[in-house]
């Protein structure tokens, strides 16, 4: 590796975050790249657009769901010392870990919560609350407010719940509260010198906020609210850090548990399991599940990956074990998860020469349309579906459980709270992509916005999937 090569890279990525800013009024875009023992970081325009702070490269951010890979390896590292097992009742650490359905609590193991696998119907479910106690606040809501989607193991659905429950158990095992424990055995021994867990820490230093473009002038406007609420830490409310820490973080995975400082933050074993597949749906849209990391192929190449939305943000972080590669990035609209996209890609195949096979290659005519007719729901969610001129159309509907969660979900949602209907063309039986776009923009990080349909018995479908969430027929 030269240094001329990841030279042409940062000019590369550069230009196309510059372009991309500019035709799609993303304010700010920063970016890293390690490969093969070099690293680049680049930031392109505007961290706040209320204060005009440039993008430096050393600029904070809300990693957002990314955290959730930074929480599994926390549970891994309580796996590593004995403190916790796998498949164990997450009720034998928790006892008062409980669900509106009676006893499917009991049934989660440790290993459900941070492979997407537990059911817990809790997508949308955002108690206020701040401080120690937050977790124990969320998994005492959980009992009284949210039930279960499927049986444990059965299905594969993303879920901030089962994080956040991970989240709350490493506190009871440990003692520690969640974000110290994150600062003490992730930052602290992963040489993330520049995180932090709170708006109080990272106002100290350069930090971007988010923003939403505002409909009549589609200008970008910041966020009228920086962070989720405490209760969603784990599963990536708070956690704020640079490209630089990320990348840290990321080569502490590439390189079997030990970081770039040379201190083991986890075992080669337990750094392994993370990057199996715990879970595969066997559909497109839903790429294979480790431990924390998607497993996404591309071609005879797999990308460990994972995404994060915060308030008019979104951020990612790219693992490629086989090219010693890692990528992050973070924009501060959300409309900059498709430049994420295109630079991955981009990376892959010019800069790696893989060849990225199209995910989908051809489109099934003349396919009964009658199974998947009808309603489905999952927390504070309705999804219902009609056919309309040949095609599926899906109307959303965000039913809050109360003002609280109406006005978290709103600002977090950029005010945002239903979206119009939405027609999609069948590509194969169970699988559906939206009208208007060509086939090749699913072929990357974005096949995600293809819709599958799992379960059919009956002549109907029992569940429905996208954004890798389920809801279920109602």
């Amino acid at each position: 590796m030269n240094d001329n090569a990841l030279h042409t890279v940062q000019v590369r990525i550069r230009e196309q975050a510059a372009a991309y800013c500019e035709s799609n009024s993303v304010p700010g875009f920063v970016a890293g790249v390690y490969h093969a023992g070099e690293q680049i970081v680049l930031a392109h325009g505007t961290a706040n657009t209320a204060t005009g702070a440039p993008m430096l490269d050393d600029t904070g951010f809300l990693f957002g769901s990314v955290t959730k890979v930074l929480t599994t390896t926390l549970v891994l590292r309580q796996v590593d010392r004995g403190l916790l097992d796998l498949d164990t009742p997450v009720t034998t650490y928790l006892p008062e870990f409980a669900l509106t359905v009676p006893g499917a609590a009991d049934k989660i193991l440790v290993r459900h919560l941070i492979s997407h696998t537990n059911g817990i119907d809790a997508d949308l479910f955002f108690p206020d609350a701040k401080g120690r106690d937050a977790l124990k606040t969320y998994v005492a809501g959980l009992a009284g407010s949210c039930g279960a989607l499927f049986e444990p193991g059965e299905q594969l659905s993303y879920s901030n719940g089962g994080m956040i429950v991970a989240g709350r158990l490493l506190e009871v095992v440990t003692g520690a509260p969640f974000h110290d424990l994150l600062e003490r055995e992730i930052y602290a021994p992963v040489g993330m010198k520049n995180s932090s867990t709170s708006a109080e820490q990272a106002i100290l230093r350069s930090t971007a906020v988010g923003h939403f473009l505002d409909p009549e002038t589609m200008a970008a406007k910041p966020t009228g609210m920086f962070m989720l609420p405490d209760t969603w830490g784990p599963a990536g409310g708070t956690a704020i850090g640079t490209v630089a820490d990320l990348l840290a973080f990321g080569r502490t995975h590439l390189a079997g548990g030990v970081s770039p400082t040379g201190t083991r933050v986890l075992s080669p074993t337990s750094t392994a399991l993370m990057q199996q597949v715990s879970h595969d749906m066997a559909t497109p849209n839903v790429p294979p599940m480790g431990l924390g990391w998607v497993r996404y192929p591309f071609g005879d190449t797999t990308v460990l990956a994972m995404s994060g939305a915060s308030p008019g943000g979104v951020s990612i972080l790219c693992v490629v074990p086989e090219h010693d590669l890692v990528f992050t990035a973070f924009g501060n609209t959300p409309g900059a998860m498709m430049l994420h996209d295109q630079i991955l890609q981009w990376l892959l195949r010019e800069h790696l020469g893989v060849q990225i096979l199209p995910v989908v290659t051809e489109v099934q005519q003349d396919i009964d349309l009658t199974p998947y007719v009808g309603t489905y729901r999952s927390n504070q969610l309705r999804i219902d579906v009609t056919i309309v001129g040949g095609r599926l159309e899906e109307r959303t509907t965000y039913e809050p459980a109360d003002g609280s969660q109406e006005q978290i979900f709103s600002e977090f949602a950029g005010g945002m709270t239903s979206a119009p209907p939405q027609r999609y063309v069948p590509i194969r039986p169970g699988l559906f992509a939206p009208a208007g776009y060509p086939l090749e923009m699913f072929d990357g990080y974005l096949r995600l916005l293809l819709v599958s349909y799992h379960d059919v018995s009956d002549g109907r479908a029992r569940f429905r999937n996208g954004g890798g969430r389920l809801t279920r027929r109602a």
